[in-house]
């Protein structure tokens, strides 16, 4: 006897009814993902987060009263098992949403995405083993991480790593998902994952996206 998995439980966090409306039409027609509660504000996405405990939440960067970057730092703050949070917004590159990936968030989503595009989003974002359109977050890192970069912060980061994970890290940020880093360091996939997991670990973030944007941050990685 097989039982169904439980489906992906998400909360959708935009002022817009219409916006609201579509994004939960199309998850909710997928029997891997369900959309168990909606947020009009920042605020409210904490409370409605808190109450639900998702797994993703889809997250407006641009809402009244409190805004979807400091309504992420919040919910990643307040709880010990927070959701993966998926900000989405109607620029791709906007200082906004690079500061929602500094805050946390897993990714980023533009509201023309079409439906697969959405589907296939949360569900990577879920699963965690690649980035969210990696050519568009080390574009996001040219225009804004470059400034803030100094090679003592660099040779910090470098300190913390092995070699073969500084290895690993630079081949995240270049976009590569486990199985394309297995294959081309010659590596298991199991292994591969646990050098991701170590280079989460002495870095002190939850995600690969968070990785990535400190080796950016730092400099370790060259957004050019």
């Amino acid at each position: 006897m097989t039982t169904e998995a439980t489906p992906l439980r998400i909360v959708v966090a935009d002022d817009e009814r219409m916006v609201r409306t579509a994004l939960c039409s199309i998850l909710n027609a997928e029997p891997d993902l369900e959309v168990v509660g909606e947020a009009t504000t920042g605020a409210e996405a904490l409370s409605v987060t808190r109450s639900l405990r998702p797994d993703i939440v889809l997250m407006d960067v641009r809402m009244p009263q409190v805004d979807g970057i400091r309504a992420t730092e919040q919910i990643l703050s307040a709880m010990d098992e927070p959701p993966r949070i998926i900000v989405v917004t109607t620029f791709e590159n906007d200082s906004y949403v690079y500061d929602a990936l500094r805050a946390g968030a897993s990714g980023f989503l533009l509201k023309r995405a079409g439906a697969d595009e959405l589907i296939d989003a949360v569900r990577l974002v879920a699963r965690s083993d690649s980035l969210l359109f990696p050519s568009a977050v080390r574009s996001l890192a040219a225009a804004y991480a470059g400034e803030r970069a100094t090679r003592a912060e660099a040779d910090r980061l470098r300190a913390r790593l092995s070699d073969r994970e500084a290895e690993v890290l630079r081949l995240m940020a270049a976009g590569l998902s486990n199985a394309e880093i297995a294959e081309r360091l010659f590596l298991g996939a199991a292994t591969v994952k646990t050098y991701v997991a170590g280079v989460l670990a002495k870095l002190g973030v939850r995600d690969r996206t968070q990785a990535v944007v400190a080796a950016y941050e730092t400099g370790f990685v060259s957004p050019s």
